[in-house]
């Protein structure tokens, strides 16, 4: 029997990379997944959802989320990611049909959760806005999700300002409702994802596969790598994949609990999440990623990418891609 888990991104590089490595998992099933507006609008996760089903096969349904955060105004990443948060050094995947949206994401949620045999593993690569919708309107389901996984927070400063993640900063609020809800988290956050990195030598290998869909993948690797550097020569930390990695593989990825909040007020500090290691002082909430094994997650990337690259993914998956 596989596992189950539904994934709710907001479509970046790095998030499609995560799903992939999910996707070629013989051991989970991906129930569905649920966009949500934060490396990019929701439209532009809509298309660029469509065209990473497209390239990879992926069948799963999908749903559009929310378009905003619960509190205030859409910031969006694309100041770094590029324009629709996919950036790239020349190809891109290539244009699909019309999306295929099977409905809201609170209803495929809804629906998902309330008809699965055993409680789902919520894997969240973006904002939480989704996540807390789902919690607020239908508390009773809480006892279907066996844990939330996400990719977010910092334990000492951010990169979206200087005290957030950008994850936590786009919706606040979301985070709050969702540490609050006495679910079992684990938080994937800065410290640990920057102990992961890629870099040119990465898309390097990928280009040298000599196919066209080789040298996709690799000028998008190429465009995320240069976040770090315009010339490509820095290593780029690597974000949603290791939650990914968490999920997959017990040994990638080191857990350790602590208690943590995260500020909504603050003029300078809104969207931090303040950890607190200390269990005499608080009790834990969330077990917190301190540390990741860099080649083990790459490696295991980048043999995701080789098989989509050169047509050696699962029968169902090539059928699907034609």
């Amino acid at each position: 029997m596989k596992y189950t888990v539904w994934i709710d991104t907001d479509c970046g590089f790095d998030d499609m990379a995560a799903i992939a490595m999910v996707a070629d998992d013989g051991n989970w099933h991906i129930l569905g997944a649920s966009l949500v507006a934060g490396n990019a609008s929701l439209a532009d996760a809509i298309g660029n959802m469509t065209r990473m089903q497209n390239f990879f096969g992926w069948q799963f349904p999908v749903y559009a989320g929310a378009d905003k955060p619960l509190i205030g105004p859409l910031v969006t990443a694309e100041n770094v990611l590029g324009s629709g948060g996919l950036g790239t050094v020349g190809r891109t995947l290539p244009p699909a049909r019309d999306p295929e949206i099977a409905g809201d994401a609170l209803g495929g949620l809804v629906t998902a959760l309330g008809s699965a045999e055993a409680p789902v593993t919520i894997l969240a690569l973006g904002p939480l806005t989704n996540i807390a919708i789902l919690l607020l309107s239908c508390p009773a389901l809480k006892a279907k999700i066996k844990s939330i996984l996400w990719m977010g927070g910092a334990v000492t400063g951010g990169n979206h300002t200087a005290a957030a993640e950008f994850n936590a900063a786009c919706d606040p609020e979301a985070l709050a409702i969702v540490l609050e809800s006495g679910l079992p988290v684990r938080m994937v956050g800065l410290e640990c994802c920057r102990q992961v990195t890629v870099n040119a030598t990465d898309a390097a290998k990928l280009r040298g596969l000599l196919t066209e869909r080789g040298r996709i993948l690799a000028d998008l690797l190429d465009g995320y790598v240069r976040i770090a550097s315009a010339d490509g020569s820095r290593p780029q930390p690597l974000y949603d994949p290791v939650a990914a990695a968490a999920l997959l593989d017990e040994r990638a990825v080191a857990f350790i609990p602590a208690h943590v909040t995260v500020e909504r007020a603050g003029a300078l500090t809104r969207g931090m999440t303040v950890c607190e290691f200390r269990t005499h002082r608080a009790t834990p909430n969330v077990l917190i990623a301190r540390s990741a094994l860099q080649a083990r997650i790459i490696d295991r990337m980048l043999a995701v990418f080789t098989r989509a690259a050169t047509g050696s993914m699962s029968g169902i998956q090539q059928e699907a891609a034609g």
